[in-house]
């Protein structure tokens, strides 16, 4: 008789999978992808490394996984932004100032998403997600351009030139090499984000912000 996977079976598949995920995800938090190491999520999961690779093809599958369900939950919050109340300009600053902050509250798991090396398949979900928060901008440039609040332009390449801004500029105050304690960026960051929004702001409007 053929075998059949029970709907319990399938649930415990899916609560041991997810596990191992929450598990990943929690080491590359803390120690970016390079210090996150199969072994250390296996004991943290309580399972052993071969049930992991019953769920995951490889390691660079789970930190693509990983990755992707951080990446998700930050385009979420930048679209959320950018469809509150508000002019174009004023969405779009908030969306640019909540990102600067979260990054910056978070920089261990900040560089890991914009900036730490990782293998290629990482690499590609990073992109993709580049290109997800480009159209996210690119339609709020639209909306702006169509209401006033913004100059004619072509927002495709501006907001590719918004993405490219904001990522640049978190890549030094995020990096591990600037940490003293290895979680804190040394910075004021604050100022930090003001700098970046208003910048941002002048390149999208014309004038300083």
């Amino acid at each position: 008789m053929a075998y059949r996977e029970t709907e319990k079976m399938r649930q415990r598949k899916a609560l041991a999978r997810q596990r191992i995920l929450d598990c990943a995800q929690l080491r590359v938090t803390e120690g970016g992808f390079r210090n996150a190491q199969i072994s250390q999520v296996a004991s943290q999961a309580e399972v052993a490394t071969g049930t992991i690779y019953r769920h995951f093809e490889s390691k660079e599958e789970l930190f693509a996984e990983v990755f992707r369900a951080a990446t998700e939950r930050e385009v979420g919050r930048v679209a959320k932004d950018l469809a509150g109340d508000g002019d174009a300009v004023e969405r779009l600053a908030q969306a640019l100032r909540h990102f600067a902050r979260r990054a910056l509250r978070a920089p261990t798991m900040a560089w890991a998403l914009i900036a730490e090396p990782v293998d290629p398949r990482v690499e590609a979900e990073r992109l993709r997600y580049r290109r997800a928060y480009a159209e996210l901008f690119e339609a709020a440039i639209r909306e702006g351009v169509r209401e006033g609040s913004l100059p004619a332009q072509e927002a495709r390449h501006s907001s590719t030139c918004l993405v490219g801004a904001i990522a640049e500029s978190l890549v030094g105050p995020l990096s591990p090499a600037q940490s003293t304690d290895g979680k804190t960026p040394p910075t004021d960051y604050e100022s930090l984000v003001n700098t970046i929004v208003g910048f941002c702001l002048q390149g999208l409007t014309g004038t300083r912000r």
